[in-house]
């Protein structure tokens, strides 16, 4: 039973970036959005589809593609309205060569563990502007549940196949994204359920 829960991940994780995009369409409110966070979110997926590959977690390659698809299509709708911060090049640009390093020297296993770290260098982006910004009305709520949802399982897939890349990922996640559906519910932003 435990073997489907790569599949129960791709069931959140492929369409988790679709709220957040539909709700920034429609609305045209950044506020509270990261642009750091959807930039770092597409590069660490493409490295995790490598990581995936590696290690023969084959359906785990769906969920991975499509959320560095969405995530790249919402960093480049957030450039589209000016939410770029300019600061965080440098730094993103110093993370792929990072990530790049680590699989050339270290394999999958040193893509592994640095992608480990990645789930704290991506979450924490979202985090700071959430937290930052007085009403972050452009948040859609969705795209964290499905967040949530998706990293439960990996988090739960990782116990089960004893791999501290995975419980890493899963924990971070998991904690991130409660803590950005409480900064919604907090602003009173509850009634905005996309």
């Amino acid at each position: 039973m435990l073997d489907f829960l790569p599949v129960a991940a791709a069931a959140f994780g492929i369409p988790q970036y679709l709220p957040q995009i539909l709700k920034l369409r429609r609305t045209g409110d950044t506020a509270g959005v990261s642009w750091s966070w959807a930039t770092l979110t597409s590069i660490n997926n493409a490295a995790w589809f490598c990581y995936f590959m590696a290690s023969g977690y084959w359906t785990a390659s769906l969920p991975s593609t499509a959320a560095a698809l969405l995530a790249g299509s919402l960093s480049v709708l957030l450039v589209r309205r000016g939410a770029v911060n300019r600061r965080a090049i440098g730094w993103i640009g110093g993370w792929v060569g990072l990530l790049g390093t680590a699989a050339v020297l270290g394999g999958r296993i040193g893509l592994g563990t640095l992608l480990a770290a990645a789930s704290i260098v991506q979450v924490t982006p979202s985090l700071w502007t959430a937290y930052r910004t007085v009403r972050p009305s452009g948040i859609s709520p969705g795209t964290w549940v499905l967040v949530f949802g998706e990293l439960s399982c990996w988090f739960v897939f990782g116990l089960w196949k004893s791999d501290g890349r995975l419980i890493t990922l899963g924990t971070t996640g998991v904690i991130a994204s409660l803590l950005m559906l409480a900064r919604v519910r907090q602003a009173g932003l509850v009634s905005a359920s996309t």
